[in-house]
C-alpha cells in the first residue's frame, strides 16, 4: 500500500469513527495523545486533514526532555500539557521498585491511566515492536455490549481497542498503526511539518529520559547530558535499598543504577562485572 493509500485510510478511520467521538465527548471529540514525537505529529496532523474535532494533551512524566517541551510549547500550543501529581521517583517509592522493560508501571501510571470515557487517538504502529505488531486489531464490544451501530460501519479499520480507565470505558484508535517509520517521516517531510531536533542528534526516541525502552547506548548519552537525572535515580535506589526493597546481593546505589540502565538481568550483570574486573586485574 502506498503513503497515499495509507493516509486516505487513515483519514478514512477518523472521519467515520468521529460519530462515537462526538458522542461519548461532545465538546472535544477525540482525545488525542501527544508526546512531541514524530508519530505523534503524523497523527496530529493526519486528523487536521481529517477535518474532525479533538483536543489533544501531553501527560508529562517529570522526567521529560526540556527539548521535546521547549518544542512543543513553541509548534503545538494547543496542545493541553498535563503536569504528573506524583514524581516518577516518588511513584517508583510508592510502589517499592524500578520500572523495566518488564513491568512498564511508568507508561501505566503517566500515560494511559487518561482518556477515560473518550474516543482516545494514538499513534502507535505495528513495526515498532513484536508485542505491537500482534496488537489485538478488532473489538466491537464495551463491557460485553454492542455498544453502537457505529461500529458495524468501520469494522474493516480494525484499529479498535477497548480500554477501562477508572471505570469508565476508553475507545483506543490507531490510524496510523500500518504505517512504517520510513512513512511517517516522508509524510513530516513532505508537508514542510518541523520536528525535534533532537532526532538530528541520532536520537531514535525522544521520549523520557532513560526510558527503560531505550537502548543502553542511548540511556549512557542521556546520562551524559541529564546528569540530574542520574543522580535523582541513585538516590532512589539508595531509598530503596535502605527500605529493604531491593533484594540483589549490593548496597551500592550506583552499581543498581548500572545494572538497571545495562537492561540485564542482575544475574547476568553481575557476571559481566566480575569478569570485567578479572580483565582489568590482568591487565
Amino acid at each position: 500500500m502506498t503513503l497515499d493509500n495509507k493516509i486516505k485510510y487513515s483519514i478514512d478511520l477518523l472521519q467515520k469513527s468521529e460519530k462515537i467521538a462526538l458522542k461519548m465527548d461532545p465538546e472535544n471529540g477525540f482525545y488525542l495523545a501527544f508526546s512531541g514525537g514524530k508519530d505523534s505529529q503524523a497523527l496530529y496532523h493526519i486528523a487536521k486533514m481529517a477535518g474532525v474535532k479533538f483536543k489533544a494533551h501531553m501527560n508529562l512524566t517529570s522526567v521529560d526532555s526540556p527539548e521535546v517541551i521547549r518544542f512543543v510549547k513553541k509548534n503545538y500550543p494547543d496542545v493541553e500539557l498535563i503536569k504528573p501529581k506524583m514524581s516518577i521517583y516518588d511513584m517508583a517509592l510508592k510502589k517499592h521498585m524500578l520500572p523495566t522493560r518488564v513491568m512498564r508501571w511508568c507508561c501505566a501510571e503517566y500515560k494511559e491511566m487518561s482518556g477515560g470515557g473518550k474516543v482516545t487517538l494514538i499513534g502507535i504502529r505495528n513495526q515498532e515492536s513484536a508485542r505491537r505488531s500482534k496488537r489485538k486489531e478488532a473489538s466491537t464490544q464495551i463491557k460485553g455490549t454492542r455498544t453502537d451501530e457505529t461500529f458495524d460501519q468501520w469494522s474493516e479499520h480494525k484499529e479498535k481497542m477497548v480500554a477501562c480507565v477508572s471505570g469508565k470505558d476508553k475507545i483506543l484508535i490507531s490510524p496510523i498503526i500500518n504505517w512504517s517509520e520510513q512513512d511517517v517521516w516522508k509524510f513530516l517531510n513532505s508537508n514542510n511539518i518541523p520536528h525535534c531536533s533532537m532526532y538530528d542528534e541520532g536520537y531514535k526516541r525522544i521520549g523520557c529520559i532513560l526510558c527503560p525502552m531505550s537502548n543502553r547506548k542511548q540511556k549512557i548519552r542521556d546520562c551524559k547530558r541529564f546528569p540530574h537525572v542520574r543522580e535523582k535515580w541513585i538516590q532512589t535506589i539508595q531509598k530503596l535499598i535502605d527500605a529493604g526493597y531491593i533484594n540483589h546481593n549490593f548496597d551500592d546505589a550506583e552499581f543498581g543504577f548500572n545494572w538497571w540502565i545495562s537492561g540485564k538481568s542482575f544475574d547476568e550483570f553481575y557476571a559481566d562485572e566480575v569478569l570485567q574486573m578479572k580483565l582489568d586485574f590482568k591487565d
